[in-house]
């Protein structure tokens, strides 16, 4: 009688191993799922982020080329100031010396 129990003794064995196999298939594959949403989110949340960055970044580049253009035509604008404050310094200094001399 020993005998016989054994095989269906085995066949209960196996199948609660494939009962328990099954779950941990389960449970495998819930985690896994689990961990590809997770990480579809990082991926997405990080994508828009370097594409704000990446934006940003154009934003701001296009921004310092205005700006080092403005600077430039403001360089150029001081030069010309320049340049005619000397020349009426110098009209100033003729036109004083011309009335020092008519007044002596």
């Amino acid at each position: 009688m020993a005998e016989t129990e054994k095989p269906t003794d085995l066949n209960k064995l196996l199948e609660q191993f494939r009962q328990r196999a099954s779950e941990a298939e389960d449970r495998l594959s819930r985690l896994e799922a689990a961990v590809t949403k997770e990480k579809d989110a990082y991926e997405e949340e990080y994508s828009k982020k370097i594409s704000k960055l990446e934006s940003e970044l154009e934003h701001s580049k296009s921004e310092l080329a205005a700006e080092h253009k403005k600077a430039g035509e403001l360089a150029a604008e001081n030069a010309k100031l320049k340049y005619r404050m000397t020349h009426l310094v110098q009209a100033v200094k003729e036109a004083d010396l011309k009335l020092e001399g008519k007044g002596a």
